[in-house]
């Protein structure tokens, strides 16, 4: 069982910058691919980003791709997510993800799911 929790999200100028973290519980924290999600309203949720457990392959979806940056500390059993030159179209809710699978592009993928942090871009 891994319990993911999120923090550092909230309220942004466009341009600005905020980085997420996810805090995971359990020991088989440095086995399982981390990513991060997000949905805004009346949208399905997508994927953003993940980063596998060794050694270290990262995915990004194209929306995000030069801008957003996923890292892990496995001794800190924890996920980060810099974003970076945000836009109001990343306004949001941003999910932490977890997956015993070495990657994982879709929701229907993911074993675990964080509560959830909101992320509002104001123009």
């Amino acid at each position: 069982q891994v319990q993911l929790v999120e923090s550092g999200g909230g309220l942004v100028q466009a341009g600005g910058s905020l980085r997420l973290s996810c805090a995971a519980s359990g020991r088989t924290f440095s086995s399982y691919t981390m990513g991060w999600f997000r949905q805004a309203p009346g949208k399905e949720r997508e994927f953003i980003v993940a980063i596998s457990w060794r050694p270290g392959r990262t995915d990004y979806a194209d929306s995000v791709k030069g801008r957003f940056t996923i890292s892990r500390d496995n001794a800190k059993n924890t996920v980060y997510l810099q974003m970076n030159s945000l836009k109001p179209e990343d306004t949001a809710v941003y999910y932490c993800a977890a997956s015993a699978r070495q990657r994982f592009l879709g929701p229907r993928d993911i074993d675990y799911w964080g509560q959830g942090t909101q992320v509002t871009v104001s123009s």
